[in-house]
């Protein structure tokens, strides 16, 4: 019986016909489907229609060309269309330079001619990984307005203005900077809004996501190799840190990075230098490093997970990002960015919301944070009809809505705290008061009539 593929779709742009077939047997075990494309000006509009996994691209197509300026052109339309897109960037003509130059501009990886197929594998597989974590979350399907450069670092409240300041304040410098937060605050959002404020910003912030690198790629991923450094390496190979000579150096998920390599960091970061593995010479680099993780400041100060002098050298600024449920009032202000936002994307009426599903909203408490309240957006926009937008248009967790009924609904003066008995209370004044009238009942709770029977049924009403 056949493996399953692990992706499902990789495309291969190349003028050579024999590459191309290598490329589809080497890369077969690993993408459910694999388009192969001879020549640049189909790969924008194929690109854009079917939004791959991975994209192999070639570095030069016209006859006799060796400076990879087409293939970096076709990469910066590329993202520039689409900021999530993970590419692979392949040449016969490999070299340092040319390397750089492509993951200073986006691209994940950088394999060569002849490559082995197992390093194009697993560059291959490392780069679907690092777009999956990046569309990690459904309806996944992002145009150049929803990349990560453009959107905007919303909020007002006061645990986000402290934010907004040490922003403003430390994006100027060369200070590095590490950022604390739960999945889906805003960690890349907050990284980017410090690069653009700085004197660094002309040039691109390379991300190096180590929460989507295999651990025992790291250390070859952030300080490259020679060739001949172990089995495989066949040709030397860049690293991010030396990738970013000269810019911003963004590690996102720096929690993951294991506790041996973690020296070797602190060692770079000191003396701004780095030696690729199998090599003895080092190499000097100008770098600017933000940090981010998802670890409790807690955790990170517990030597059994992170070394406290690489914490002490990636910490000179700490910014907290909140999470969307301590601040639940800059959610209206993301619902009406966001609601704006998909309406032009998908060519629909800027849709309106109900004060019920509005503060059902604000209840929520959105364990997948301002990440997981723009899918529902987005999702309610979508499956949109002509009516104001209800609570079960976002697919709210039953959480939300019973925080609802328990602040939002509960009668001034009341002093009973416990959920059931004021649910039930609720649940039986609202049928009373309409009758028993399911739907009038239902809406004047701010719930779906599926979500009012559940509670009746739990009550025993």
């Amino acid at each position: 019986m056949a493996m399953k593929a692990e992706f499902d779709l990789c495309v291969v742009v190349d003028d050579n016909e024999d590459i191309l077939t290598a490329a589809r047997f080497a890369l077969r075990p690993l993408f459910r489907e694999i388009i192969l494309l001879s020549a640049p000006d189909l790969a924008l509009a194929t690109i854009g229609a079917r939004s791959p996994d991975v994209i192999l691209l070639d570095a030069n197509f016209a006859r006799g060309a060796t400076n990879s300026a087409e293939g970096l052109e076709l990469l910066d339309r590329l993202l520039s269309a689409d900021a999530s897109l993970a590419i692979v960037m392949i040449t016969a003509h490999a070299g340092v330079n040319v390397a750089v130059e492509a993951m200073k501009r986006g691209a994940i990886d950088f394999v060569s001619k002849p490559w082995s197929n197992e390093r194009l594998s697993a560059a291959v597989r490392n780069a679907a990984s690092v777009r999956r974590s990046r569309t990690a979350a459904p309806l996944e399907r992002r145009p150049a307005t929803l990349s990560a450069d453009d959107l905007p670092l919303i909020g007002s409240a006061p645990a986000m203005a402290r934010v907004h300041s040490l922003v403003a304040r430390a994006g100027p410098t060369d200070a590095n900077v590490l950022i604390l937060g739960e999945n889906g605050t805003g960690k890349e959002l907050v990284a980017r809004a410090l690069h653009r404020h700085s004197h660094r910003a002309a040039s691109p912030m390379l991300t190096v996501d180590l929460g989507a690198v295999a651990s025992e790629l790291i250390d070859s991923e952030l300080f490259g190799h020679v060739r001949g450094a172990f089995t495989d390496a066949r040709a030397d190979r860049v690293g991010r840190i030396q990738a970013a000579d000269g810019a911003t150096l963004f590690l996102d998920e720096i929690g993951n990075l294991p506790l041996h390599l973690q020296p070797k960091l602190l060692t770079a970061l000191e003396q701004r230098r780095i030696t690729p593995v199998g090599s003895n010479t080092p190499v000097p680099v100008d770098i600017r490093v933000i940090a981010a993780t998802n670890m409790t400041s807690e955790m990170l100060r517990d030597p059994r997970h992170f070394r406290q002098d690489l914490l002490f050298r990636l910490n000179t600024v700490e910014i907290e990002i909140p999470p969307l449920r301590e601040r639940r009032e800059d959610v209206p202000t993301l619902i009406a960015y966001f609601l704006e936002l998909y309406a032009r994307r998908y060519a629909r009426p800027l849709p309106k919301i109900t004060p019920e599903a509005m503060a059902a909203l604000i209840a929520s408490d959105w364990p997948g944070n301002v990440r997981a309240l723009r899918h529902a957006v987005e999702r309610a926009v979508i499956l949109s009809g002509d009516a104001p937008l209800a609570s079960e248009d976002f697919a709210l967790p039953p959480a939300a809505e019973t925080r609802v009924l328990v602040g939002a609904l509960r009668p001034a003066g009341t002093s009973e705290l416990n959920l059931e008995k004021v649910e039930r209370r609720l649940v039986e004044e609202a049928l009373r008061k309409h009758g028993y009238n399911v739907s009038a009942a239902a809406s004047e709770l701010g719930l779906s009539r599926a979500a009012l029977y559940r509670r009746m049924e739990k009550h025993g009403l």
